[in-house]
């Protein structure tokens, strides 16, 4: 008989939560490991500590925490993977003492990202979100006022990495001019060019993206200080994480008229799941394009006419 090398397959325990890709149980099942289990949904604290016992194997995405409660409670973890950018959302300290191997999925989204925000740059740089409601209201609204192309634009990039190079790209390819910050010094694509501050990037830039990770060094780096020193006119996206932006701070000056617009696709307080209430000082404003957490969400899907309806068209 083989010689037995490893622990069995068939009694491993995997657990995939907030609804990740078949293909990922499909994969698993045809290595071998037969006792996968799928959740649409994540769990809260308690609920995972309950459900967490016997895993040998957890994949989230960001909305469940995998708190240092959770993973004493997981006598048997071997390895946390997060189907997503980051791993803030588990406590790392605890599972490196405990020898539990974390890992993430750092270019899972990052042109799903980069594309979403060059077409939500040109919806409000072009004005199409106050169009397409008065078209719907039943108002013709032909007027090219502040209505502008990208070409001859400056993108500020805050955050260098994986996606913001990929945006970078895409972005001088449409005939922007890019400008970035980072912490780390990274090496340019194309021209971008290098800002030696936050400052005297947001003064000089037409749209201004984040592409950061939630550290206590990240939070609300986008407050009431830096936001008036942004360029009149100017428009933010944040497809980064919530606590990045003072949500307050960016109202106000929205509200002023200081900044042109906004799309924002993750908050500081988020709904569990699809259909619950969501609140944000954010809504009811015309130029601003809220999002929930779309720029991960990508699957293959039928041709784009054999899904039009009345009801969810775009009028322009």
């Amino acid at each position: 008989m083989k010689e037995q090398t490893s622990y069995p397959k068939e009694k491993i325990n995997i657990l995939f939560l907030e609804n990740i890709s078949d293909k990922a149980v499909e994969r698993f099942r045809a290595a071998g490991y037969t006792n996968v289990k799928k959740m649409t949904g994540a769990m809260n604290e308690e609920e995972l500590i309950k459900a967490i016992k016997d895993v040998h194997l957890i994949g989230v995405r960001s909305k469940t925490k995998i708190t240092a409660n959770v993973i004493k409670a997981a006598t048997k973890l071997q390895a946390i993977g997060c189907f997503c950018i980051g791993t803030n959302q588990v406590d790392l300290e605890t599972a490196k003492k405990a020898g539990i191997a974390v890992f993430n999925a750092p270019y899972s989204n990052t042109r799903s990202v980069a594309e979403l925000v060059i077409a939500t740059s040109i919806l409000l740089i072009r004005k199409i979100l106050d169009k397409n409601k008065a078209a719907h209201d039943g108002i013709w609204l032909k007027d090219s006022k502040e209505s502008y192309e990208l070409r001859g634009k400056t993108m500020g990039i805050i955050g260098y990495g994986s996606i913001g190079t990929q945006l970078s790209i895409l972005a001088e390819a449409l005939g922007m001019k890019v400008l970035f910050y980072d912490v780390a010094t990274k090496l340019p694509l194309g021209n971008a060019a290098a800002t030696k501050s936050m400052k005297d990037l947001v003064s000089k830039s037409d749209i201004i993206s984040l592409h950061v990770p939630e550290t206590p060094e990240t939070k609300e780096i986008v407050n009431e200080k830096l936001l008036k020193s942004f360029k009149d006119g100017s428009i933010l996206i944040n497809f980064a994480r919530g606590h990045c932006v003072e949500i307050d701070a960016l109202v106000k000056h929205l509200n002023s008229g200081h900044l042109s617009g906004a799309a924002i696709d993750v908050f500081p307080v988020e709904p569990k799941k699809i259909g619950d209430a969501f609140e944000t000082p954010l809504r009811g404003l015309s130029n601003v394009l809220l999002t929930p957490i779309s720029a991960a969400l990508l699957r293959k899907r039928k041709p784009i006419l054999e899904r039009m309806s009345a009801k969810n068209s775009l009028i322009i």
